[in-house]
């Protein structure tokens, strides 16, 4: 018999891993904090802006409630942006199950505590509840994983049993679900590719050709790995789906969000501007300065993410950061 599950955030990918579950007859419930989206959801069954023409599945419950969303359910997925995790799930925390599993598909850090989602939720449900805590990363954008369109994601978590749940609860034909015991190592990938992906659009828009963006990309991977290996992480889950698959697809794929947005920057518009003219969100732009402000504390040399953060924060010209990165002294690739 299939169990309830309840999705925390009615986004593009939250509504993605709605349709899908449903699919699966999966009883799913999802929370929408916006009044204007659940409107929409309930009155049309698709969110014009989120994924127009994806219908939203006749069994799929939209509610404004949390307790109605995280309440007896067996697993809960946490889908809002990381710079609401901790305020919507701090809310939720009262009405989830001891035994519910929590799924965090969400990337990025905490912006003012630098922490990993990992992090926040052990802050929330105490650090003993965490084995029934896990992550989910790896190249998808929603609106392929709502049309059914193959694709391959790692779900990360302490215990074994966690993950062999996660993954037959999300796993179908056309997604396939691989498991990992490193919750640094998938969480971090998550994040920095982001950043890069910026870079990547900046770097087109410029039109400083494929050769640059096969550079950025390759020297981003080497940025994220060193970073995440710091925190703890293996080496080896960067080389996969949640470091450098997500790093191509956000760094090339025209649906990227984060590589439009350094395509925006290219063009001459603000942070503000291009924040103004979406509603969708470019998590990179918050998670450069998370980022930077991390590497700075541990130590560790970024220099695409600190050129970045210039660009971002300070205002430099992307063709100065450009010419900063191509002029720094020679070193060996791999140190």
């Amino acid at each position: 018999m299939a169990k309830p599950i309840g999705i925390v955030g009615a986004g593009g990918w939250g509504i993605a891993l709605a349709k899908l579950l449903s699919d699966k007859a999966q009883p799913t419930t999802l929370w929408c904090r916006s009044a204007e989206t659940y409107r929409e959801l309930e009155e049309k069954r698709a969110h014009s802006t989120y994924l127009p023409n994806i219908a939203l599945p006749a069994g799929v419950k939209v509610t404004r409630s949390l307790e109605t969303a995280v309440a007896g359910k067996s697993l809960i997925i946490c889908a809002v942006p990381s710079h609401a995790a901790r305020e919507v799930m701090s809310s939720a925390a009262a009405h989830v199950n001891q035994e519910t599993i929590v799924l965090c598909g969400t990337k990025g850090l905490e912006e003012e505590s630098l922490k990993t989602m990992s992090e926040v939720l052990a802050d929330i449900f105490g650090v003993r509840r965490s084995e029934r805590h896990a992550f989910l990363s790896g190249p998808t954008f929603a609106v392929e994983i709502a049309r059914g369109l193959p694709a391959a994601v790692t779900v990360a978590a302490y215990r074994d049993d966690v993950v062999e749940t996660v993954q037959e609860t999300l796993g179908t034909q056309s997604l396939r679900v691989y498991s990992s015991k490193d919750v640094i190592g998938v969480q971090m990938g998550g994040v920095i590719k982001n950043v890069i992906a910026i870079a990547a659009g900046i770097s087109d828009g410029l039109g400083l050709g494929q050769n640059a963006r096969a550079a950025l990309i390759t020297r981003g991977l080497a940025e994220m790995t060193r970073l995440a290996v710091r925190m703890g992480a293996n080496p080896m889950t960067l080389s996969g789906l949640p470091g450098l698959g997500d790093l191509v697809l956000t760094c090339a794929g025209d649906l990227s969000r984060n590589r439009k947005a350094g395509l925006q920057i290219a063009q001459g518009k603000s942070l503000q501007e291009i924040t103004e003219e979406s509603r969708m969100v470019a998590e990179g732009i918050r998670n450069t300065r998370s980022v930077y402000l991390l590497a700075r504390h541990l130590d560790v040399e970024m220099p695409i993410v600190e050129q970045m953060h210039r660009v971002l924060y300070e205002s430099k010209n992307p063709f100065e950061a450009v010419g900063d990165l191509m002029q720094r002294s020679f070193k060996p690739e791999i140190s």
